[in-house]
């Protein structure tokens, strides 16, 4: 799932997501007709509306399925959870219950592709010409919803970089959906707190995993905040280069 304002916010996230698996021998297919994973309208409890863009990407997904893809990928955190959650949202209809629910069970975030590959992943990266230490912050979709708390970064470690610890690493960055929007006096305190905890540690580099939380980091400093695919990408070594 490409996401809504991912390749026009950043489009280098999918573009590196893209890249890694490609050497990975792993397929990427850009289903045309998907779009937003429901999770704004969801928000704003615009359910119906949240639903009908459910159903339509389980329709856009669907062939690619009965043709044989094993995964639905995520590279944003938030869209994750809204998906995994296509089997309860759409359990009461008749129509679309069993596929939502094989949609959801079928649904990974790009850190879980990479953890079950990443021996063979370090075999195809450049080694680092020195020492890079990474904060990542956590999204609340990541460690809370999805559950994944820690993968990417054992990920991160077991491809050379320091990850450095980060304090209050459970607590919101303050984007939150469209809370950051709807609250945005809390939403600012609630960033700052994260960047003071995220740079205490003087990190080469700050990375997340969810382009809400990449956002409205970025949006209190002056230095880059990326997606963490995105320093994978960049050591990945083209097969003709490795040769």
């Amino acid at each position: 799932l490409e996401g809504c304002v991912q390749p026009a916010l950043s489009p280098a996230t999918n573009a590196a997501a893209a890249r890694v698996l490609d050497r990975l021998g792993i397929t990427l297919i850009s289903a045309a007709q998907a779009g937003c994973c429901g999770a704004v309208s969801f928000h704003l409890e615009a359910r119906d509306e949240a639903l009908a863009f459910m159903r339509r990407n389980i329709d856009a997904w669907w062939p690619h399925i009965e043709d044989g893809a094993e995964a639905i990928v995520m590279t944003a955190s938030g869209c994750g959870v809204m998906v995994k959650d296509y089997g309860y949202q759409l359990a009461h209809d008749p129509q679309y219950a069993e596929k939502a629910e094989r949609i959801s069970a079928m649904t990974k975030d790009v850190s879980e592709v990479l953890a079950s590959e990443a021996a063979r992943l370090q075999a195809l990266l450049a080694p680092l010409a020195q020492p890079t230490r990474v904060a990542f912050h956590s999204p609340c979709t990541l460690q809370h919803g999805l559950r994944l708390k820690g993968e990417v970064e054992s990920v991160l470690a077991a491809l050379g970089y320091q990850v450095v610890p980060v304090r209050d690493s459970h607590l919101c960055c303050g984007s939150a959906g469209t809370y950051s929007l709807l609250h945005a006096d809390i939403a600012r305190r609630l960033r700052n707190d994260k960047l003071d905890a995220l740079t205490a540690q003087k990190p080469d580099h700050i990375v997340t995993a969810n382009i809400g939380c990449q956002t409205h980091l970025q949006s209190g400093t002056p230095r880059r905040v990326r997606h963490w695919i995105e320093l994978v990408a960049e050591r990945v070594v083209e097969s003709d280069e490795k040769a």
